[in-house]
C-alpha cells in the first residue's frame, strides 16, 4: 500500500500558461477548493468501505483467500490504476480522472475485505477512529502552518524507500520480524507527516492552476488521492501497531 507520492508532481513540471494571472477571479475560493477535495477524499473512502463490506457478506472474500492469483491481480490492477492516474494529467478529461478515482477506490475495497477476516470489527472501528483523530490534527496544521513544508519531501521519499525495503525483509527474512513495530512506528509518523505535507500542496495546486477551471479539477482529484492513500496506510500501520489480529488470540 505504500505507493503514496511516487507520482508527486511540482509547478515547474506543467507549462507556464497555468501560471499566475492577477485579471482572473477563481470560480471557488480556496477554502471551498480544500473543502472539494476533502469530499472527494470522504467518498473515495466510503466506496472502499461500501465494497469491502459487500466483498464480505457476499462471501466473495473466501475467492480471495482460496485462490492467492486474484488478489495478485487486483494488486498489480492498482497499480496499473495508480500510474494510470499520474500520467498524462494534463491531457485527460475531468471525468476520466474521477473515473480512474472511483475505479482505485473499488479495487481497495475488495483488497481490504480480508481485514474483516483478519481483525475484530470492534478493533477496526477503534483504529479507524483514531486514524480520524490524527489524520484531522494532522491535515489541519498542513492547511494553517506558516511553515514551508515542501523541503520535506526528499525526506518522505527515503523514509518510503524504507518502509519498502523493511517490509521485503519482514516477508522474506524471518529474522527481521523483530522490526516490526519499529517500522510501524516509522509508518505513522511517515504518513502523519505526508499528510500535512499533501494539505499544503492543495493550497499551492489552488495558486497554480485557478485559472484553468478544468485542470484545478484535476487536480483537486489528484490531491484527493494523495489524503485517501495517505489516510489508508496510515490506518494499516496503526492497524499493525495496535490491532490484534484473530489469529494472535
Amino acid at each position: 500500500m505504500d505507493e503514496n507520492n511516487y507520482y508527486n508532481y511540482d509547478g515547474d513540471q506543467f507549462p507556464q500558461q497555468y501560471g499566475f494571472d492577477s485579471a482572473y477571479t477563481p470560480s471557488v475560493t480556496l477554502n471551498q477548493y480544500i473543502a472539494r477535495t476533502f469530499g472527494w477524499m470522504f467518498l473515495g473512502l466510503m466506496l472502499t468501505f461500501a465494497v469491502a463490506v459487500g466483498t464480505v457478506l457476499s462471501g466473495l472474500v473466501f475467492t480471495l483467500l482460496a485462490s492467492p492469483f486474484v488478489l495478485i491481480a487486483l494488486t498489480v490492477v492498482e497499480l496499473v490504476v495508480v500510474i494510470a492516474f499520474s500520467a498524462s494529467l494534463l491531457k485527460r478529461s475531468v471525468g476520466f480522472t474521477r473515473g480512474l478515482f472511483f475505479l482505485y477506490s473499488v479495487l481497495n475495497g475488495v483488497v481490504f475485505s480480508l481485514y474483516f477476516l483478519m481483525f475484530d470489527v470492534v478493533n477496526l472501528m477503534a483504529v479507524f477512529a483514531l486514524t480520524a483523530v490524527f489524520f484531522g490534527a494532522f491535515a489541519l496544521y498542513g492547511r494553517f502552518t506558516k511553515t514551508d513544508l515542501s523541503r520535506l519531501g526528499p525526506i518522505l521519499i527515503g523514509g518510503l524507500i524504507f518502509l519498502i525495503v523493511a517490509g521485503l525483509l519482514m516477508a522474506f527474512i524471518p529474522g527481521f520480524s523483530f522490526m516490526e513495530r519499529i517500522v510501524c512506528m516509522v509508518g505513522i509518523v511517515i504518513f502523519l507527516c505526508f499528510t500535512a505535507y499533501d494539505v499544503q500542496k492543495i493550497k499551492a495546486n489552488y495558486d497554480y492552476f485557478y485559472s484553468d477551471s478544468a485542470m484545478l479539477e484535476k487536480a483537486s482529484v489528484y490531491s484527493a488521492l494523495q489524503l485517501y492513500l495517505d489516510f489508508i496506510n496510515l490506518f494499516l500501520y496503526l492497524l499493525r501497531f495496535f490491532g490484534n489480529s484473530r489469529s494472535s488470540k
